[in-house]
């Protein structure tokens, strides 16, 4: 048993050194010198300029009475989307063939004040100048014959 190691041994050390001649063997070429490096003139400034978001990212959550979430609101520079949770028709549980696996988030693309028509609306209108009666006219209409 102890010489079956042994043979081992020396096979696999004779294996490594063989392997490795090859890699001494190899004469190293001179290498020439790295090129010289010369000094570039600064250029004109880029005329793009970069400029950090101005907002953080602010999530809103909206929760009903219980605590159950029910809308989460993420703005995120000029972009704004919510997500709702999925519910689940009827009595599905959540893994079910009938559930609802995930509900996509709702992007806001455009938004429309509605209330600025009333606004519009609700503020005072002048009636116009009542007019003044011509006073030629003050003649009575002549009466029809029947």
């Amino acid at each position: 048993m102890r010489s079956i190691r042994t043979y081992l041994l020396a096979s696999m050390w004779m294996a490594a050194a063989t392997a490795s001649l090859p890699a001494l063997a190899q004469q190293r070429p001179e290498a020439p010198p790295p090129p010289r490096l010369e000094k570039l003139e600064e250029g004109e400034q880029p005329a793009v300029t970069i400029t950090p978001p101005s907002e953080k990212s602010t999530v809103t959550e909206q929760r009903a009475p219980g605590g159950k979430r029910t809308e989460v609101k993420v703005k995120s520079g000029k972009s704004t989307y919510r997500v709702q949770p999925s519910e689940s028709p009827g009595n599905a549980q959540q893994g079910d063939g009938q559930s609802i696996a995930a509900k996509p988030a709702q992007w806001e693309v455009m938004q429309f004040d509605l209330s600025r028509q009333k606004k519009v609306q609700q503020a005072p209108v002048e009636p116009p100048p009542a007019l003044q009666p011509n006073p030629a006219a003050k003649t009575p209409a002549p009466a029809k014959k029947q």
